[in-house]
C-alpha cells in the first residue's frame, strides 16, 4: 500500500473544493440567467414610449398599485391601449379564459383540461361566441376590434419574452380574436348560470322521496326578502355625511389567481370611466364616470331549462308535438396534449344541444345565451351614460347574464334595475327537466324589460341586494331561481338603519361584516335542545356553553362558529334525507339555511317527531367530526382552520418547492354564506368598491390579489394583506398620483 503524503492530500483536497465551489458557482449563475430570462425579463416596461398604430399619443399612468390611467385623443385609441395594458399584465390569464370558454385548454394541458373542453363545447360555447360576433352591431363591434388590436400589439412586440407560464407549457398565444372577448363574457355566463345541474339533483331527489318535501327544500323565497349575491347596495345623501349618495359593491365569485377583475380608468372625448373590467374585456363592467356610479351582482334568476327527448341517439331523430324531426349533429374534435384527439358529437334539437346522454335519457339544453336575439355588448354605453335614462336604456340591450344593477348619480338620484334576458315560460317552472316531446312547457319569449323590478328615488333613502328574490310575491310572470335567503341583505339594512352621518368607511365596514344572524338562530335551537333534553350527555356541556354566550360573529380564531358550521352540515343532510332518503348529501341549495330556520320555527310533525332530539343528534355528530379534526376539547377549536383558504396559482403553484412562493395560505378566513361578508373555502368578495358622489377621489376599490399576473411584478399580490385585513385604497380620478408612465406613439 503506497502512503498519500499529508500535503498532497490537503492540496487535492483543496483543488477539489475548489472545483466544487466553481460549479456551484456556476449552476447559481445558470440559475440566476434563467430566473432573469424566464420570470424578471418578461415583465413589462411600464415608462418610457413605444411605437404602436394609435392615432395620437396615448399615455399608460400606473399608480401605486399598478393601476393603468389611460388619456387618449379617441375612445378607439383608449380601448386599444386598454388591450395592451391588459396583456402586459394578464395575458397569460387572458389566454387561459379563452381557452376554457372555446374548449381548447387539453390542447396545452392535457387530460386535464378534457372535461371543462367537452361540456364547452356540449354548451357550443365557441359558436354562440361567433354567432354573437356575427349579430353585433357595427358600433360594439368597433369597440371590441379596437381592443383587440391592443391585445396583438403586444403579442407581436413581445414575442420571446412573454409570461413565463407560455415557457413552462410550450406554447404561444394565438392573435386576440373579437370572439375571444365575447367567448370569455359567455364564460362568465356559463360560470354564473349553471340552474341546468341543480334541475338534475332536485329531480333526482323527488324520484327518491316525498315531493312536496322536495319542494320546500327548493322555495324560491322565504318571506323575509326586501324587494329593492354579490353585494351592492345604494344610499341617497339624506344617510351621508355628504348630502351625496354613496354607492357600494363586492362581488362574490370564486377566488383565483390573478383576479378576475381587471381596475383600470379610460379618459377620451366624451369618455372618463373608472372601475374594474373583467380580464379579456374591454370597458368597464362596474365603476363610475363623471356623472353616475353603479354596481352589479348575480339576480340568480333560472335562465336554463333541460327538455327530455325522445331521441334516436343513433339517427338524431326525435318527436316534438306528435311529428318527427331531425337533429341537427355537431361534430366536436377537441386536441389533447401527450394524447390522441377526442371526437365529440353533440346533437341538437329545437330546444338546444343534448348534453345528457345515458340509460337511454338524453336531455336538451336551452339557455339565455344561446337565443338568437339575445346579442349586445352595451358597456361603452354604460360607461358614458350621464343620467338614469341613458343608465337604463344602455343595460335594456344587456342580454346576460342577467343581474341586478344599482345606481347613482351627481344629482342625488338613486335606482335599481334588474337587467338581462328572463324566460317567459308555458305551463312549468323550469326547476325538473320538461317534457320535450309534447310542446307544452315552452318559452314565450321573454320577460318585458320594462317589467323587470325597478326602484328609483325610494322615500328609504336605501337600494340593497344581496342575491335576494326581489320579484315581489303578486308579481305578474312566473318565477323560477336559485336566490339567497335574505339574511345579507337583512343585515346590511340594519346596519345602514337610522344613519344620517354615513362615510365610504362605513360602507367598507359593512362590506367586512361577518354577523350571522342564521348560524346565531341555530345556535340558540341547539342550547335550546341541549337545555331541555341533553344535560344527561357530558360530551355537549362545555360547547353549550360556549353557544350560550356567542354573539353570532362568524370569526376566525373562535370556536362558536365551528361548532355552528358542522351542526348545520349534519343538520341539512338530516333534513334533506328525510324528504329524499339516500339522496340528501346532493342537496346543497342556497336557500337551505332559510328553509330549515322556517322549519325549525314551525316544527312540523310531518317531518320530524321529536325536533329537539333531532337537534341534539347534529349536535353530538358535529362535536364529534370536530374532535376528529381539532381535537376534544372544543374550546380550543377554531373556525378559521375549518375555514380555510388557500389559492394556487394554476400552473407555477403546482411546481413542488418553487411553488408556495407565488401561492396565497393557508389562510384563515372569517365570515360564511349567511355573512355580509360571504367567505367560503371557495368564493368571497372578488372586489371592493365604494364610490363617493360627493367626490370621487374620496371612493374606494380593491382587488383581493393584485393587479399584475406577472410573477415577478411588484403587483403580483400586493393587495392580498389589505383585502384579508378589511383594507381598501383611495380610488384615484380626477386626481392621479402616477409612479410611471407608458407613451404609445403613433407610428
Amino acid at each position: 500500500m503506497i502512503a498519500i503524503p499529508i500535503q498532497f492530500r490537503a492540496v487535492a483536497s483543496h483543488r477539489f473544493l475548489k472545483y466544487i465551489n466553481w460549479m456551484i458557482a456556476a449552476v447559481l449563475a445558470i440559475f440566476v440567467v434563467m430566473v432573469y430570462w424566464h420570470m424578471y425579463r418578461p415583465v413589462p416596461a411600464t415608462s418610457g414610449s413605444v411605437s404602436a398604430p394609435v392615432h395620437a399619443p396615448v399615455a399608460i399612468a400606473r399608480d401605486a398599485h399598478g393601476v393603468p390611467h389611460i388619456t387618449a385623443a379617441s375612445v378607439e385609441d383608449a380601448v386599444f391601449a386598454q388591450g395592451y395594458a391588459m396583456a402586459q399584465d394578464r395575458l397569460w390569464q387572458m389566454d387561459a379564459a379563452r381557452r376554457a370558454a372555446s374548449g381548447t385548454l387539453s390542447e396545452v394541458v392535457g387530460k386535464a383540461g378534457l372535461e371543462s373542453d367537452i361540456e364547452a363545447r356540449r354548451l357550443r360555447l365557441p359558436r354562440i361566441a361567433g354567432e354573437v360576433v356575427r349579430r353585433l352591431p357595427a358600433g360594439e363591434k368597433v369597440v371590441l376590434a379596437a381592443f383587440a388590436r391592443g391585445v396583438n400589439h403586444f403579442i407581436e412586440t413581445n414575442r420571446g419574452r412573454l409570461p413565463l407560464e407560455f415557457a413552462l407549457l410550450g406554447y404561444d398565444p394565438a392573435p386576440w380574436q373579437v370572439a375571444d372577448s365575447v367567448a370569455i363574457f359567455m364564460q362568465m355566463y356559463r360560470t354564473l348560470t349553471v340552474s341546468w345541474k341543480r334541475e338534475l339533483q332536485k329531480a333526482g331527489m323527488r324520484a327518491a322521496g316525498d315531493a312536496e318535501k322536495v319542494e320546500q327544500l327548493y322555495a324560491v323565497r322565504e318571506g323575509g326578502e326586501v324587494q329593492p349575491g354579490s353585494n351592492a347596495w345604494v344610499v341617497s345623501g339624506k344617510r351621508t355625511s355628504t348630502g351625496k349618495p354613496l354607492l357600494a359593491n363586492d362581488p362574490h365569485l370564486e377566488f383565483s389567481m390573478p383576479s378576475v377583475w381587471y381596475m383600470a380608468h379610460l379618459k377620451a372625448p366624451g369618455l372618463n370611466v373608472s372601475g374594474a373590467a373583467l380580464a379579456g374585456v374591454p370597458c368597464i363592467i362596474l365603476g363610475h364616470n363623471e356623472r353616475i356610479a353603479w354596481g352589479v351582482t348575480n339576480l340568480e334568476f333560472d335562465v336554463q331549462d333541460l327538455y327530455l327527448e325522445t331521441l334516436d341517439a343513433r339517427t338524431g331523430r326525435y318527436v316534438f308535438q306528435g311529428r318527427e324531426e331531425q337533429a341537427r349533429l355537431e361534430r366536436e374534435v377537441i386536441a389533447v396534449q401527450g394524447a390522441k384527439p377526442v371526437q365529440v358529437d353533440t346533437w341538437v334539437t329545437r330546444h338546444g344541444p343534448v348534453i345528457i346522454s345515458e340509460n337511454g335519457l338524453n336531455m336538451a339544453l336551452r339557455w339565455t345565451a344561446a337565443e338568437p336575439d339575445g346579442v349586445g355588448f352595451p358597456f361603452l354605453d354604460v360607461n358614458r351614460a350621464r343620467n338614469w335614462n341613458e343608465f337604463v336604456a344602455a343595460c335594456a340591450r344587456f342580454p346576460g347574464p342577467a343581474q341586478n344593477m344599482v345606481y347613482a348619480d351627481k344629482d342625488g338620484n338613486i335606482g335599481y334595475h334588474a337587467v338581462g334576458k328572463l324566460p317567459l315560460r308555458r305551463n312549468h317552472s323550469g326547476d325538473v327537466p320538461a317534457n320535450g316531446a309534447t310542446g307544452g312547457q315552452e318559452w314565450d319569449g321573454f320577460i318585458p324589460f320594462d317589467q323587470l323590478p325597478s326602484a328609483f328615488n325610494p322615500p328609504s333613502g336605501v337600494i340593497v341586494t344581496a342575491n335576494q328574490n326581489p320579484f315581489p310575491e303578486n308579481y305578474a310572470q312566473r318565477v323560477s331561481g336559485y336566490f339567497a335567503p335574505p339574511y345579507r341583505a337583512a343585515q346590511i339594512r340594519s346596519l345602514l338603519a337610522e344613519r344620517t352621518d354615513l362615510r365610504p368607511a362605513d360602507m367598507l365596514a359593512v362590506q367586512s361584516d361577518v354577523y350571522s344572524a342564521f348560524s346565531h338562530f341555530l345556535a340558540r335551537q341547539l342550547v335550546t335542545a341541549y337545555d331541555k333534553r341533553g344535560q344527561g350527555n357530558p360530551a355537549l356541556g362545555p360547547a353549550a356553553e360556549l353557544l350560550r354566550q356567542w354573539d353570532g360573529q362568524m370569526r376566525k380564531g373562535e370556536p362558536q362558529p365551528m361548532i355552528v358550521a358542522l351542526a348545520f352540515q349534519h343538520l341539512r343532510l338530516a333534513v334533506a334525507d328525510k324528504a329524499a332518503p339516500g339522496k340528501g348529501a346532493i342537496y346543497d341549495s342556497g336557500m337551505a339555511p332559510a328553509v330549515l330556520e322556517r322549519l325549525l320555527r314551525a316544527r312540523p310533525a310531518a317531518w320530524f317527531a321529536d325536533w329537539d332530539q333531532l337537534l341534539l343528534r347534529c349536535f353530538v355528530e358535529s362535536i364529534e367530526e370536530g374532535q376528529r379534526t381539532q381535537g376534544r376539547d372544543p374550546k380550543l377549536w377554531d373556525y378559521g382552520i375549518y375555514n380555510q383558504l388557500y389559492l394556487v396559482h394554476p400552473v407555477v403553484g403546482r411546481i413542488k418547492w418553487l411553488g408556495q412562493y407565488f401561492n396565497i395560505g393557508p389562510n384563515p378566513m372569517s365570515g360564511s354564506s349567511t355573512t355580509v361578508k360571504q367567505t367560503t373555502r371557495r368564493l368571497g368578495p372578488s372586489m371592493r368598491m365604494v364610490a363617493d358622489l360627493s367626490d370621487w377621489d374620496n371612493s374606494l376599490q380593491n382587488i383581493a390579489i393584485g393587479q399584475s399576473g406577472q410573477l415577478f411584478s411588484g403587483h403580483y399580490k400586493d393587495q392580498w394583506k389589505d383585502y384579508y385585513e378589511g383594507r381598501s385604497f383611495p380610488m384615484q380620478f380626477n386626481k392621479v398620483d402616477a409612479k410611471s408612465t407608458l407613451t404609445l406613439q403613433p407610428r
